[in-house]
């Protein structure tokens, strides 16, 4: 409960204080290297916004076995999922669950309420981006 309560509250936090300036208002990104620390457990950001990033945000999640983040959605911002260790499902409202394994990727339309669940025997390990979901014309 405690692992979700702060992943919620740090991905809404993000979402509520970060909003995206017009490119020519931005600074430009630096490339970086970030390294997960292998012993985490809970959340961990990665990518907070702006000035670090034009948009994207990510984060380092350690869900405990049987664990799960809590529906929710991350409103108009598309997110991506990279599953590094452990098992689970990505359940999406309307839809069949998500099978996440070890090197599985999974993507989540903008507007779409969600959940992660831990459904193996480990902890399950992934990093989550999410970005502006607007179309690039």
């Amino acid at each position: 409960m405690n692992c979700r309560f702060a992943f919620l509250s740090a991905l809404l936090l993000i979402l509520a204080l970060s909003p995206f300036r017009s490119s020519s208002q931005q600074a430009v990104p630096k490339p970086l290297a970030i390294n997960l620390d292998p012993t985490a457990t809970g959340y961990t950001p990665v990518l907070s916004g702006p000035p670090t990033t034009v948009g994207m945000r990510s984060g380092y999640v350690v869900l405990a076995a049987g664990a799960s983040v809590g529906r929710h959605s991350t409103e108009r911002y598309e997110e991506l999922i990279v599953v590094l260790g452990g098992a689970g499902d990505l359940r999406l409202t309307g839809r069949s669950p998500l099978a996440l394994r070890e090197g599985t990727v999974a993507y989540s339309p903008p507007n779409t309420e969600h959940d992660v669940i831990n459904t193996g025997t480990v902890a399950l390990r992934y990093l989550y981006v999410v970005a502006p979901g607007r179309r690039e014309d």
